[in-house]
């Protein structure tokens, strides 16, 4: 079976998450959606319901769903796909989950990425951070979860640009230091292309592998590059060290990796914190640069020590494959 692209949304406590979540169930690219929220009662999807099943199970227009998470994310996504596979609820074809205004979308991550059954029935597509463009700022400095938010995610969307422009207060340049990978989008009164949030294949691009190293606080951002293809053991045993070693301070992790054992296909890196996907494969390299490329987005590790890891790492594979 086919794993459902999973989606988080995040952001600040009244950054806009809710308006851009009742406009993009507008859009046809997201219909058979299903939305997970935390806070049911203060999200304004009264004009999208339809019919309501249960207590926690809301019909939507467009044949969506809508969830309240009734205290463990991991029973109510296993729940959604029981209730799909029973043909209870409408066969949705992707999840989203919009979290609180003051949560650290890492834990989320984990459930999602570590239950067994839920890892082979989802897959992370993208996690979506909004930003008010008047008040992120201010907000950045006052609330380390705004920070960890931004740096989380995969794409950017700043809101409220009609009050503010974010390049003349500085938000931009700000945003770009803390997370140069990330697409930045402007959402007009929460509108924004829902393909270009959604689009799983954008991870991929070369682009997100070119931006310079950046320091935000001490959060920093770097890419580590090797020309040279990896030993799939390699692979494994510097995930492995990186995740036990550098769990606590590693934000995210993303990448395209040059196996030596199977040429011309990249295997796909997805990391948070001390969590890993398993390594995904592209049938073909996604551009003409066929580099291994890391993305590293943390607090303070340091770029050097693990690119001599990683050669370092390989050297030992080479050296026990000889012998």
């Amino acid at each position: 079976m086919t794993p459902v692209p999973v989606s988080v949304i995040t952001g600040f406590l009244g950054s806009g998450k809710t308006t851009l979540l009742s406009r993009l169930l507008r859009d046809p690219a997201l219909e058979r959606t299903a939305v997970i929220i935390n806070e049911f009662g203060a999200v304004g999807l009264d004009h999208l319901l339809v019919e309501s099943s249960d207590e926690q199970i809301l019909m939507l227009e467009g044949g969506c769903v809508c969830c309240k998470v009734r205290g463990d994310l991991v029973r109510t996504a296993g729940d959604l796909l029981a209730r799909r596979a029973a043909g209870a609820v409408p066969a949705f074809e992707r999840i989203v989950v919009e979290t609180t205004g003051l949560a650290d979308p890492a834990p989320i991550l984990h459930a999602l990425m570590t239950d067994r059954e839920l890892a082979e029935a989802l897959r992370l597509e993208a996690v979506i951070a909004t930003v008010d463009a008047a008040a992120g700022a201010a907000t950045l400095d006052a609330h380390p979860e705004s920070v960890r938010q931004a740096a989380l995610a995969d794409r950017i969307v700043l809101t409220k640009t009609d009050l503010a422009d974010p390049a003349a207060n500085g938000l931009a340049e700000r945003l770009e230091a803390l997370n140069p990978t990330a697409p930045k989008l402007t959402a007009l009164h929460g509108a924004v292309d829902a393909r270009r949030l959604f689009d799983g294949r954008a991870r991929y691009d070369a682009s997100l592998f070119q931006a310079p190293a950046r320091r935000h606080g001490d959060i920093n951002t770097f890419c580590l590059r090797r020309e040279k293809p990896l030993h799939a053991a390699t692979l494994g045993l510097f995930l492995q060290v990186v995740a036990e070693h550098c769990g606590a301070r590693l934000l995210r992790l993303k990448g395209l990796v040059d196996v030596a054992e199977s040429p011309g296909r990249p295997a796909v890196i997805h990391g948070v914190q001390h969590v890993f996907h398993p390594p995904a494969w592209l049938d073909a390299w996604p551009d003409g640069d066929r580099s291994t490329r890391i993305v590293v987005i943390s607090q303070d590790l340091d770029a050097g020590w693990l690119q001599d890891l990683l050669e370092l790492l390989e050297d030992e594979v080479k050296a026990c494959s000889i012998s």
